[in-house]
């Protein structure tokens, strides 16, 4: 993927025991890390939604939601920058519709969780209230974090430097506490499944945000907003995670080993077509089919919100290029949880972990 010139991670937060709270600003988040405030890997900062969009072509897939730490800083192999002539994507044959019908061969709720009413049949009803600042402690973290932490420790027991090891918690404390004195009613539709919304296939990747905006538009629906993806996640509970507070690489498509990138990868389309981009692609993918993982499924039954494909979220208030935010996390060792949002790739960016989702206003009562 294209990234911008500058890659500096930001600082990391102490490894402790820290409460991540998240609270709007014009700057970003604010964040306090065992009772300092600082912008760190440890803790989740939240960031105003913007709108940028990546599109891979014949796939495609994205979500929006709100940040919680500061940008996490991609692994030296983080997806392959994309020459800016690369040609732009298809989009899938039937536009990701499925016309009426379920995927899964029934009725749009048969058998499946959650519910479509007020929605197309592919998509899923997201109804509650939503908590724009939470606390969210973090009890145990990763060895990998934890090791990074001590080894980039001042003798004054301060955290310097940047890093690229992802800030994984292993186990939060129940329950999240909402911190905002009023929470916002939220009604709309979300794809069940990441671009092209059908069960067992692949989600889409070499997407940039522009494209993902496109695509969602080409059907009739809309990128996600980052507040739309984190409710759609984490449910009115707060959940760090869609299936609880416990890190579970069995449930969702996480914690893979990471796989150095070593060609610049051209879109999808393009990509297909190149014999050396296309054994690079296949060499680093590491998608599952979407809904082959029955534990990865939010409260309001959108599966796969969390890894498998970083999505593409619209972060309202900014201005282009900038409106573009990546949420859920990939397959790779990383965050991979519902509140974080990765906000320093730009609208023209794409990368082999990115995709995304569609949203939709719910049909009134």
């Amino acid at each position: 993927m294209r990234r911008r010139a500058r890659r500096a991670g930001p600082p990391v937060a102490p490894a402790r025991r820290g409460s991540a709270l998240q609270r709007p600003s014009a700057a970003g988040l604010v964040v306090l890390c065992g009772g300092l405030i600082a912008a760190c890997l440890g803790c989740d900062r939240r960031e105003h939604a913007a709108t940028d969009a990546a599109t891979p072509a014949g796939l495609a897939g994205l979500a929006g939601a709100v940040a919680t730490a500061p940008a996490e800083p991609a692994p030296p192999d983080d997806a392959a920058a994309a020459p800016s002539d690369a040609a732009a994507p298809e989009p899938a044959p039937d536009g990701g519709s499925n016309d009426g019908v379920s995927i899964d061969g029934g009725s749009a709720d048969g058998g499946l969780p959650g519910s479509s009413a007020g929605c197309p049949d592919d998509m899923v009803l997201v109804e509650g209230d939503y908590c724009p600042l939470v606390e969210q402690i973090c009890l145990k973290h990763h060895k990998e974090y934890e090791k990074d932490q001590a080894r980039r420790a001042n003798p004054y027991g301060e955290v310097e430097g940047s890093s690229s090891v992802s800030e994984r918690c292993l186990e939060y404390r129940q329950p999240t506490v909402c911190l905002s004195k009023k929470r916002t009613p939220m009604r709309y539709c979300v794809d069940r499944y990441e671009w092209p919304n059908r069960k067992g296939e692949l989600p889409a990747l070499l997407v940039s945000w522009r494209e993902a905006v496109k695509l969602c538009e080409g059907v009739g629906k809309r990128l996600c907003t980052e507040d739309e993806f984190n409710l759609a996640c984490e449910g009115e509970e707060m959940l760090p995670y869609t299936y609880g507070y416990d890190r579970d690489p069995s449930k969702c498509n996480i914690d893979r080993p990471f796989r150095q990138r070593e060609l610049s990868l051209y879109r999808y389309e393009r990509c297909m077509k190149d014999p050396k981009c296309k054994a690079e692609l296949e060499r680093l993918d590491q998608r599952v089919p979407a809904g082959s993982m029955p534990g990865c499924v939010s409260p309001f039954g959108v599966h796969d919100l969390n890894g498998n494909i970083n999505e593409w979220v619209v972060r309202p208030g900014r201005k282009s290029p900038q409106r573009s935010g990546l949420k859920g996390g990939w397959w790779g060792p990383m965050r991979g949880r519902c509140r974080p949002t990765v906000g320093f790739h730009n609208e023209e960016d794409y990368g082999y972990e990115q995709g995304f989702r569609c949203c939709k206003d719910a049909a009134p009562r």
